[in-house]
């Protein structure tokens, strides 16, 4: 697979906003697979790093989405490269891919890979998960205690057992709604987080369906896609503005400190 073929594969999964150029480097690199230079709008493959087209269609997507959340945020520089959002990119330009027969997903046409699959998901995720909601009922009895023994029921998780609150909370929260304990304890404390039920139905239902966590995490956070960069530009100044103007208050505060002493 050439460069241009490579180029034509990402256009055919998602048309981009924006120009952009794809280069094979012809090098291999210890470091990284590939990179994403946005002020050029170009997408570097350090080719000699892959022994299959799939791996190397892999690194493309990724540096792929890394172009379409820069232009999507109106040509901004994040302070983080991956945020929840650009693994909500990712994984999507990833299911599109595999879904158009581009990009093969050895995970499920593997049967070594799917027998491990099913293997870890149901000794491990849902093992942890049904001792979660397990979790969640007795420290639910616990709080009832606490309430009978006019106690704190925040000393008994941290100092009794030695829980971080937000763990206990979680796991209550997670027991009385009910949730599939295949999910894992990770998917079963977000969820639990999602207030509104509606959210937290679409959430169980995505992840349900296989969609990645960060997949489900952007969706949620329904990112205003209509803005126009002009506006989303603006909106980046005024914070800065406010930011600059807060350091500033800071400076004088600590330089007026400094000529007391």
């Amino acid at each position: 697979m050439n460069q241009d073929q490579v180029k034509s594969i990402l256009l055919q999964v998602e048309e981009s906003p924006a120009p952009f150029s794809l280069v094979f480097s012809g090098k291999a690199n210890k470091k990284v697979n590939g990179l994403y230079k946005p002020d050029s709008a170009e997408i570097v493959l350090h080719n000699k790093n892959f022994e299959s087209d799939n791996q190397l269609l892999y690194t493309a997507l990724h540096e792929y989405a890394h172009h379409l959340h820069y232009q999507r945020k109106g040509g901004i520089r994040q302070s983080r490269p991956h945020t929840q959002e650009f693994w909500s990119i990712f994984h999507e330009l990833v299911q599109k891919a595999e879904e158009a027969g581009l990009y093969n997903n050895v995970f499920e046409s593997q049967e070594e890979f799917v027998e491990l699959s099913r293997t870890i998901k149901e000794k491990c995720l849902k093992a942890n998960g049904e001792a979660m909601l397990e979790m969640g009922r007795l420290l639910a009895r616990a709080a009832e205690l606490c309430r009978i023994h006019r106690a704190r029921f925040e000393d008994y998780i941290e100092r009794v057992l030695g829980l971080p609150r937000t763990t206990a909370t979680a796991a209550v929260a997670a027991s009385q709604i009910g949730l599939d304990p295949s999910m894992g304890w990770d998917n079963l404390r977000f969820v639990a987080g999602i207030r509104d039920a509606e959210e937290r139905s679409k959430a169980v239902e995505a992840l349900s369906a296989g969609a990645s966590p960060g997949t489900v995490k952007g969706m949620l956070k329904s990112p205003d896609e209509t803005t126009d960069p002009a506006e989303r530009l603006l909106r980046e100044k005024e914070r800065i503005e406010r930011t600059i103007h807060k350091l500033t208050e800071k400076l004088e505060e600590i330089e007026l400190r400094l000529s007391e002493l």
